[in-house]
């Protein structure tokens, strides 16, 4: 019979290329899970005198829908959410759920300022909801606000690598200083005490641009800075408040992210998208100058989905 040689050598070699390939497959699979896409978006409630405009709800939250579906962020913080638009978002948003309650009883009454998170990616671990206020554990007014204002937030674990982070979500009084400048405070506080040094995200409606004293609040904290200051590549060729108005432009940016420290920003952007509906000044066009004589186009009305455009980053943990 004839033996057969082996040599130790080369299986150990082998052996070896396999825990090496075994060992960057890990290490590649946990970076991937700390990559995360989240965004902050204003949705405006439903107001009738909008309707009346054109701005009809119904087209706006397929559009809005349709737009998240698309940009598929992990998890992104709305604002001015009523619950029958929470009920319309959720029937055509694909995969998520939400977190976050009523800011005028705390359950189904009033805005919400929810989180939004795809299911199949994240686990919700835990949540809960304080009011902007002197009293944050009851529904109240706070200082001079207009309006009852809240921040949600929300602890989630990765399905994938196990990667757990915080996401909190507000909007700030539109009316109220020092509302604003309390709560800034109050938030800053919150986050340290709910996470306790955990990564954190925070998006929402702000009511304060990035030159305001209380934006300083949250940008230097030591525990959260700006992902538009930070990001390596940004676009962002408007604000974020225009009124419906796409032909509106503005410097200020009254919607933010801010992230911990330890979040690298690879991307930043506003969303400038909008949609176009025929009205009375509609009028035919027998085609375009220049272009081919197939196409035909026509003068439409050009809407945004909401008052204000959203915010996309796509950010890594270090």
């Amino acid at each position: 019979m004839k033996q057969v040689m082996t040599n130790p050598k080369r299986g150990h070699f082998a052996l070896c290329i396999v825990h090496c390939a075994l060992f960057l497959f890990i290490a590649f699979t946990a970076m991937a899970q700390k990559d995360l896409v989240v965004g902050t978006y204003n949705i405006r409630l439903l107001v009738n005198s909008d309707e009346q405009k054109g701005e009809v709800w119904r087209t706006r939250c397929k559009v809005m829908c349709d737009q998240m579906n698309f940009e598929a962020p992990d998890a992104f913080g709305a604002q001015e959410v009523t619950h029958p638009q929470l009920v319309d978002m959720l029937q055509q948003l694909d995969g998520y759920d939400y977190t976050g309650v009523g800011r005028d009883d705390g359950k189904e009454a009033g805005e919400y300022s929810c989180i939004f998170y795809k299911k199949d990616r994240m686990r919700l671990l835990d949540s809960g909801t304080f009011w902007l206020s002197e009293t944050p554990e009851q529904v109240s007014y706070g200082w001079d606000a207009a309006c009852r204002r809240v921040c949600s937030w929300g602890k989630f674990k990765m399905r994938k690598g196990g990667f757990t982070f915080f996401f909190f979500n507000l909007h700030m009084d539109h009316v109220g200083v020092t509302a604003r400048r309390e709560a800034a405070k109050l938030v800053v506080d919150r986050i340290r005490t709910i996470a306790k040094g955990a990564p954190v995200i925070l998006t929402g409606d702000f009511n304060v641009d990035q030159t305001n004293e209380i934006f300083r609040t949250f940008s230097e904290s030591g525990i959260l800075k700006d992902s538009y200051a930070f990001a390596r590549q940004r676009f962002a060729e408007n604000g974020t408040y225009i009124a419906f108005d796409p032909n509106l432009k503005t410097e200020q940016r009254i919607d933010h992210i801010f992230v911990s420290p330890r979040f690298t920003v690879n991307h930043y952007g506003i969303l400038t998208d909008g949609y176009w509906t025929p009205d009375e000044r509609s009028i035919d066009a027998d085609q375009t100058d220049n272009g081919p004589a197939e196409v035909r186009v026509k003068t439409y009305r050009r809407h945004t989905p909401s008052d204000h455009y959203p915010v996309i980053a796509k950010i890594t943990y270090q």
